[in-house]
């Protein structure tokens, strides 16, 4: 079971308001929003500057008012942040803000946080199609272990899942007859995705050997010993099979061959609505980034090989 973030308590020195505000606040994302735990703990870690800010000017958080959170996110301006990580604190500040007024307490809103400059856009890392399918070829299918190896790799490429996704993976998310996967992501939300005939084939390898490793629990992937795959697991052992198909350790990782799986069906023709059901995306904006990958190859490829160029 994942850890609880950490927040700040009275023994630290902070006042009482604040360590119960911060608690109440990470109640309401892990419970009555449903986020992960990796996203409750970011956020709470962006607000402990907010409370030790106001800490220093013995200031309550009823206190804080528009002019206030507009010198905190000054000071933090001026320490040296990242326009990046400035743009996720106001995201947080504005989170944490509008709590705090739907529980009845007084100060400043949500409309207090001025909205941030845009970070600049980082197109996400991918892979070619020839270097995913070195990559499908690395585990060696001759040993049990090869096959289910090769069977994950498989369906990570062929559905775009999360590394936390697959790991939380059962038999019974899987139709194969059907050609789908069912999985629960982000904010507890179900989506169906499809899959192809090379991950239908090795799934169905791996199913039938699986129980020879006479499995601890439903976890579809498990080591040697029956026990669940972590995502430490499938990092440690995509990153082995990089260097084995002759890529970069430090160019692949789970969540690049989820960007593979998306910017690979955008260059194939995919609707761009179709991608972001399938990514779990609850904004398309956010599978939009993924078009200007696909535009930024096409102006590669146009002035390597048009005359006109």
């Amino acid at each position: 079971m994942p850890r609880e973030p950490q927040i700040a308590t009275p023994e630290h020195g902070w006042p009482l308001g604040w360590a119960a505000a911060l608690r109440a606040f990470r109640t309401h994302l892990a419970v009555e929003r449903g986020l992960s735990a990796h996203t409750v703990a970011g956020y709470l870690s962006d607000l402990q500057h907010l409370a030790l800010w106001a800490t220093e000017a013995e200031l309550p958080p009823p206190a804080l008012d528009r002019e206030r959170v507009t010198a905190f996110l000054v000071t933090q301006q001026a320490s040296g942040k990242a326009a990046r990580s400035i743009a996720r604190l106001s995201s947080a500040l504005r989170q944490f803000l509008a709590f705090q007024r739907l529980e009845g307490e007084a100060g400043a809103g949500p409309e207090a946080v001025v909205r941030p400059p845009r970070p600049p856009r980082i197109l996400p890392r991918t892979l070619t199609e020839g270097q995913v399918e070195a990559l499908l070829g690395a585990p060696d299918t001759a040993v049990p272990l090869g096959v289910r190896d090769r069977a994950w790799i498989e369906l990570l490429y062929a559905s775009g899942l999360r590394v936390s996704e697959l790991a939380g993976l059962s038999g019974l998310s899987l139709f194969l007859d059907e050609g789908f996967l069912k999985v629960m992501g982000k904010g507890r939300k179900e989506r169906l995705i499809p899959f192809g005939e090379g991950a239908e084939h090795w799934l169905r390898a791996w199913l039938a050997l699986r129980p020879g490793f006479r499995p601890q629990a439903d976890t579809l992937f498990v080591g040697r010993s029956g026990e669940p795959l972590t995502r430490q697991h499938f990092w440690r052992l995509l990153k082995a099979y990089a260097v084995k198909a002759g890529i970069r350790r430090e160019a692949v990782s789970p969540h690049v061959l989820r960007h593979a799986f998306a910017t690979h069906l955008l260059d194939h023709g995919a609707d761009l609505r179709a991608v972001q059901a399938m990514l779990g995306h609850a904004d398309i904006s956010t599978t939009q980034i993924y078009t200007h990958v696909h535009q930024a190859r096409l102006r590669a490829l146009y002035d390597r090989m048009h005359p006109r160029a």
